[in-house]
């Protein structure tokens, strides 16, 4: 029987504090104690810097920060645009323009604190330089100042002896461009009545809304509405959680000449403004051969926890939404990377401690009860346990990769398989731990972990991207048959 050990490859990341985004900044509250703006004030200051100075100041700005920002001049008239209102009319240079702008912006290492628990995926095209060699993008959970995490992602290159070879970051990070997208009416509709809208309501309000409709179209309809039902407590929470719902769901794309590691999907809706934790992304190849990336991702807004779905075609343009129905506020959904019996299937978590699957015509409504395949059981497990990404279609059976939390609390990786057509049927378990801490490995933000947000499997070998003690990450390879040999039979 072939040993089932770790291959710890020499892939590693670390955070790096000088991938740098630059974020609009505005200093303290938009009303000081005397009842003037703060933003105006600074505007004032600026616009009072003589003429001759300018171009002085702006020079040494430049200096000091150009080289760490693509564009760094459209940036900051980008910020510059969002106070020029307090300018009062005035006539500005494109110099004192950009001077303003950088009064108004500040950089953030989006992953000064941690840089881990990672997923890959092959990538489009997914063909290496070489032989038997796989291109790959991997994500990671970026952690920076106030401990924000947002999305971030690096490539590399497999190979055909389970070696890896990670691209080097060009340096330059971009948070993209945000806007809106077109909503569905119905699936609308039904989000706002599952958020806690009154339902009669939400039906007055949609039925006149075009089967898809922009976010212009619904404020016109909103401030109409109003005008007609009045402002009570009823029609002012549907209002309310318009906005909110509407701003929740949108896209974000990036220039297509940027590398895929100056990419980072930073919180931009009002479910997410604490972070964007432990993206799992998928190839998620449709009934017609169509392919996409999904990833589920839990979104955290300082109060409550909510599973939210990115799609992209390309790693280039991504869409943000919102997702709801069986247990909404929980962590840990994993997609399946294709429809079985012609509905789409997520592994859930819905007691917080168990392995459980479910199932839905819709990716975004997940109304089926779902049901559990795995629950505590083994030593390292007892405290609770939940998947480490999207199940791995093998021959044998659908291979899904958990983490169980045991005494010191301790995260280790285990394995489970579920059968290809039923995957509600377990099939086999690991007796053991698959991947466990080493001791420097250990020490960390949270100590003792190893997570992975989802593996794939590469010439016979499963390839598992782990993020260690919220510190790091590194990739470990296995003997994908070596594996499935050490399967204990369920039941």
């Amino acid at each position: 029987m072939t040993a089932l050990r770790p291959h710890r490859t020499k892939a590693m990341l670390r955070p790096d504090p000088r991938r740098v985004l630059a974020r609009s900044f505005i200093p303290g509250e938009w009303a000081s104690v005397q009842g003037t703006s703060r933003v105006g004030a600074v505007v004032d200051r600026v616009l009072a810097i003589p003429e001759e100075d300018v171009a002085g100041l702006l020079a040494g700005i430049r200096d000091g920060f150009g080289a760490r920002h693509r564009d760094f001049d459209a940036i900051l008239q980008r910020h510059a645009a969002t106070v020029q209102a307090h300018a009062q009319g005035a006539h500005l240079s494109d110099e004192r323009l950009c001077l303003l702008g950088a009064y108004f912006t500040q950089e953030y290492a989006v992953e000064g604190a941690a840089l881990t628990n990672p997923s890959i995926v092959a990538a489009p095209g997914a063909a290496g330089a070489g032989p038997d060699e796989l291109a790959f993008i991997m994500s990671a959970r970026a952690i920076g100042e106030g401990h924000i995490s947002s999305i971030t992602f690096r490539t590399g290159v497999l190979d055909g002896e389970g070696e890896v070879r990670m691209d080097t970051p060009t340096g330059f990070v971009l948070a993209g461009t945000r806007r809106e997208p077109a909503y569905d009416r119905e699936i609308f509709g039904r989000q706002l009545i599952r958020a806690g809208a009154d339902p009669d309501v939400v039906t007055q309000m949609t039925r006149h809304l075009p089967t898809r409709f922009s976010m212009d179209e619904l404020e016109t309809w909103l401030r109409a509405f109003m005008d007609h039902h009045g402002f009570g407590s009823v029609v002012h929470e549907v209002v309310r959680l318009s906005h909110w719902l509407a701003s929740a769901n949108y896209i974000v794309t990036y220039p297509p000449e940027s590398a895929h590691d100056e990419r980072v999907i930073f919180p931009s809706g009002p479910t997410e403004s604490r972070g964007m934790e432990d993206a799992r992304f998928v190839r998620f190849v449709d009934d017609d051969g169509t392919i996409r990336y999904l990833a589920t991702y839990t979104a955290f807004d300082g109060f409550e926890i909510r599973p939210q779905l990115i799609d992209t075609p390309d790693f280039t343009t991504f869409r943000i939404s919102t997702i709801h129905g069986v247990r909404d506020r929980t962590k840990g959904m994993a997609l399946f990377p294709r429809r079985i019996g012609g509905r789409y299937v997520t592994l859930i978590r819905p007691d917080h401690e168990s392995i459980a699957v479910s199932s839905s015509d819709h990716l975004r409504e997940w109304e089926t009860p779902a049901q559990t395949v795995w629950r505590p059981s083994m030593p390292w497990d007892l405290i609770q346990l939940g998947n480490n990404g999207s199940p791995i279609e093998t021959e044998a059976g659908w291979l899904v990769l958990t983490h169980g939390v045991g005494a010191m609390r301790r995260y280790v990786m285990g394995a489970l398989l579920l059968d290809l057509d039923d995957p509600t049927r377990q099939l086999g378990y690991l007796p053991h731990a698959l991947l466990e801490p080493s001791e420097d490995e250990r020490n960390g933000y949270v100590p003792n972990v190893v997570y992975s947000c989802g593996g794939l499997v590469h010439d016979g070998r499963l390839v598992v991207p782990y993020g260690f003690s919220d510190v790091g990450a590194g990739i470990a390879t296995f003997a994908l048959d070596a594996l499935l040999d050490r399967l204990t039979a369920a039941g």
